[in-house]
């Protein structure tokens, strides 16, 4: 088609009269103040329903239980309840749990013939306790009982025997009555589960029911009814998420994706809760067990190094300039207590509190320096991360490739090792510093250590810095053997990474920081031989996506904190469950550093075909 054809033809109109002028603008300042009225009249109107709508705490229990019941009522998730359900037990029992979010949550226990009785049952005592305290129900969590068998008191011990560390995942009723039952999250938050015994706590039984004003046991019963549920929360803004009954990650929200923007979500808030750690002068809270809501009476400052890292990752993915004065006072307090020169060109990272200067704690000490000078384009700690880096090389065997790990304050000589993971992080750091810098001697000495960690096979230690300093180091050096074992670092772990039970978040970054290597070796056209005779793309993709998944395990989700001694406190960060829960400032860098990475190269991840190979049996 032409261009004349496509011109639209022009048809001149007829000239207006001033009459016609006038009534047209009459017509329009009509129309408009009828726009403004509707427009003001809708703003009053909805300001007013909103006030009206302004729901009491009873009155918020009622619309949030009402939405649960709907999907206890429903039927949805019958195939998940294929077990049985034992003769002479109650037919059906539902737990509605509460929390207002500022004290462990309140469990409330219906039994019936059917799930509508048992909701019923539960949903009354709910609704009394709420009503007579106007409480708060910021979350409102529905369980309903899927299997039920009885185990002798004798046999529950070999049931236990089983299970890691709090992750026995089924509830227990002390009476067929059900008239004391604890779900699971009852139990291992408030340590009722003894697993090294492997009994019940009577101790901490004891104190939970008193605390809870429910019926106190006088002594354990000689049978334990042991159940399983399916679940769903109802949280803060009233929506609701069904909850996995998988034991691998049961009673965590499901999640369909795991993508860019999730991941964006789980590294923000939890590095928001590092700085909610940052005390004025500088030091973090260091940790906590946050089952009694208690906090770790230690310090390690190469953890608070480390930890700086994550403060500078939420920096480079929100450019949020409220991070700066706080990660300039995390630096200061690192440098003003920590750092000593021993002479002009040296530096260390002393831990005051053991008398020692580590070299893993020098070389996150200049990850940290070089990652803030990288992420705010300046200088301003190059000459200590320089000093720290000499501090380094003082430790290293240049002609072995060997690091010694320990000196004394005084920087004599104490331990030759100390833990493998010195060495990835001493090299991370050489690497480092020739980014920051361009000097030879820096890269001249990181590759020294990774002849060392290819001649020692270091794949066997399943070490996240070694991936990391390989990451960095082929940055520079395009050496097919450092891709081959970097490769090697992976694939020969995927199996072990692939069914670790537990989050376990230097997996996760063992796995991403070997991605970014492996997409830039594919970008710059190398290829080695260990590409098609031993390394698994497919697998590899999968198990990423797989521990990105699994890692929200770790999650304090409101299902998990709710159970918590002050859910607020610990909400939406990382913990270790199979250590009490133990949320401390490295575990919370560790997990960010992992969904960093995941998050910087999802897009690269997913053209490589990363949610085909997720979907794949």
């Amino acid at each position: 088609m032409s261009r004349k054809t496509r011109r639209k033809k022009f048809i001149r109109k007829p000239k207006e009269t001033e009459a016609q002028k006038k009534a047209r603008a009459k017509r329009s300042l009509i129309t408009l103040c009828s726009i403004v009225v509707v427009i003001v009249a809708t703003v009053v109107i909805g300001y007013i329903i909103s006030q009206d709508k302004k729901l009491s705490n009873t009155e918020l229990f009622e619309s949030k239980a009402e939405l649960l019941m709907q999907q206890v009522l429903s039927g949805d998730r019958d195939n998940e309840l294929s077990g049985e359900i034992e003769d002479g037990l109650p037919k059906s029992a539902v737990f509605i749990s509460i929390s207002n979010g500022d004290e462990r949550a309140r469990v409330f226990t219906g039994t019936g013939a059917d799930k509508q009785a048992a909701w019923d049952d539960a949903y009354n005592e709910a609704h009394a306790f709420v009503e007579e305290n106007s409480y708060d129900c910021l979350w409102v969590k529905a369980d309903l009982m899927g299997e039920a068998k009885t185990l002798s008191s004798l046999e529950f011990p070999t049931e236990l025997h089983h299970y890691r560390e709090n992750f026995f995942r089924k509830g227990i009723a002390f009476d067929r009555n059900f008239d004391t039952a604890l779900l699971e999250a009852e139990l291992n938050g408030a340590k009722i589960l003894d697993y090294d015994t492997e009994c019940i706590n009577t101790t901490y039984l004891r104190n939970y029911l008193n605390k809870a004003g429910r019926t106190p046991i006088v002594s354990l019963p000689d049978e334990y009814i042991v159940f399983n549920c399916v679940g769903w929360i109802c949280d803060e803004n009233s929506k609701v998420y069904e909850l996995r009954s998988d034991d691998a990650n049961y009673g965590r929200r499901k999640i369909d994706l795991v993508d860019k923007d999730y991941a964006a979500m789980v590294v923000n808030n939890a590095s928001s809760f590092l700085i909610d750690q940052v005390n004025d002068d500088g030091s973090f809270v260091y940790g906590m067990y946050p089952r009694f809501d208690r906090e770790i009476d230690s310090y390690n400052i190469v953890r608070h190094a480390s930890t700086l890292w994550s403060l500078v990752c939420q920096y480079r993915m929100t450019g949020n300039d409220e991070l700066v004065s706080v990660i300039d006072k995390a630096i200061d307090y690192m440098i003003d207590t920590s750092i000593i020169t021993p002479d002009d060109d040296i530096a260390y990272l002393v831990e005051t509190k053991s008398d020692e200067i580590k070299l893993g704690g020098c070389g996150v000490a200049v990850v940290a320096l070089t990652e803030y000078m990288d992420a705010f384009g300046s200088d301003k700690y190059k000459d200590v991360a320089v000093k720290l880096g000499n501090g380094i090389l003082t430790m290293l065997n240049e002609e072995t490739g060997e690091y010694y790990h320990v000196l004394n304050g005084d920087c004599s000589r104490k331990e030759q090792f100390r833990v493998i993971y010195y060495d990835g992080e001493a090299t991370f750091a050489l690497c480092r510093l020739y980014s920051l810098t361009g000097d030879e001697k820096w890269l001249n000495a990181a590759k020294a250590a990774v002849e060392h960690f290819i001649d020692a096979d270091y794949v066997q230690f399943k070490d996240h810095w070694v991936a990391y300093s390989l990451n960095e180091l082929t940055k520079y050096v395009n050496d097919e053997r450092y891709y081959t074992f970097a490769l090697r670092n992976a694939q020969e772990n995927l199996d072990t990474i692939y069914n670790r039970d537990t989050t376990y978040h230097t997996y996760f970054e063992l796995l991403t920081s070997t991605f970014e290597l492996y997409d830039r070796m594919i970008e710059r056209g190398i290829h080695v031989d260990y590409l098609d005779n031993g390394f698994d793309l497919e697998y590899f993709l999968k198990t990423i996506y797989m521990r990105a998944d699994h890692m929200l395990n770790g999650y304090f989700y409101p299902e998990y904190a709710m159970y918590m001694a002050n859910p607020n406190r610990v909400l939406d960060t990382f913990m270790v469950r199979h250590d009490g829960y133990r949320i401390r400032i490295d575990d919370v860098q560790h997990s960010v550093g992992g969904f960093y990475l995941y998050y910087k190269n999802y897009d690269k991840l997913v053209e490589y075909g990363m949610l085909e190979c997720r979907d794949k049996t």
